[in-house]
């Protein structure tokens, strides 16, 4: 197989959590792009079928929308069925949905801690619990978590992100280890600062932001689409000896 070939995802299909806005809905883009058909999912249905709309007409595959709160399990099981009958199969599951609260300790509720963890580490942990039988009956998968540069450094004021990235990553660690025997890879993408709603706290601080920027060698915020890369491969075949792997994706912050 000549190697371009084996970036291309024709013939797979990719579910995409949080997939209508930020990173997510690039990632999803960016598989439709290389040949996925891709489902969406949000907890709004609208802007899920809006957002696969929009992916299907501009790259000709089968895209659609569903609306389920990925951190309740019957919502979940619900979610998985509903796309194994309208795809037939997942081959690739991308668990991007995620939510970030900041704050000194003391300033936080214990629900506030407790919904980080559920959208970044429940979600993801009953989405692969809902794909393991599937993907273990068809001997091939590829799971993408999205977790943080915040899984392996920490900042202030953010005990319910870094302890929810530090979970994803350990989490993927261990899938890997357990799915290997099926030809199912579990990785983990460790973005850094980018244009993302999430972080628009900090880009409208102007110090907030200079203080990122001068911790980045490549002196910028990155751009949506630079995280479709990465993805597309973690996708694909051309990844097939990539495993249980934290990659950074973050301009060079981490390399200090």
């Amino acid at each position: 197989m000549a190697v371009l070939d084996r970036f291309r995802l024709q013939g797979r299909v990719a579910l995409v959590t949080g997939g209508t806005k930020g990173l997510g809905r690039s990632m999803a883009e960016g598989l439709a792009e290389a040949g996925a058909q891709v489902a969406v999912v949000s907890r709004h249905a609208d802007q899920a079928a809006a957002e696969a709309q929009a992916m299907a007409a501009a790259t000709g595959n089968l895209c659609r929308g569903y609306g389920y709160d990925v951190t309740q399990p019957d919502q979940v099981d619900a979610l998985v069925a509903q796309v194994l009958a309208d795809f037939g199969q997942v081959d690739i599951l991308v668990n991007n949905a995620g939510l970030n609260i900041r704050g000194p300790i003391e300033d936080l509720t214990l629900d506030q801690f407790l919904e980080v963890q559920a959208i970044n580490v429940t979600a993801p942990w009953l989405m692969c619990r809902a794909l393991a039988g599937p993907m273990k009956e068809r001997r091939y998968g590829r799971v993408i978590n999205i977790g943080s540069t915040l899984s392996i450094i920490a900042l202030p004021d953010r005990t319910p992100y870094c302890s929810s990235k530090g979970a994803i990553w350990q989490m993927t660690r261990v899938l890997a280890l357990e799915w290997a025997p099926y030809g199912i890879t579990v990785n983990c993408m460790m973005p850094g600062p980018f244009a993302t709603e999430m972080n628009l706290p900090i880009k409208n601080n102007p110090a907030a932001y200079e203080q990122f920027i001068a911790k980045i060698p490549l002196g910028r915020w990155g751009e949506l689409e630079e995280i479709q890369g990465l993805a597309v491969f973690l996708a694909s075949d051309a990844s097939s000896f990539v495993t249980g792997a934290g990659i950074t994706i973050d301009g060079g912050w981490t390399v200090h």
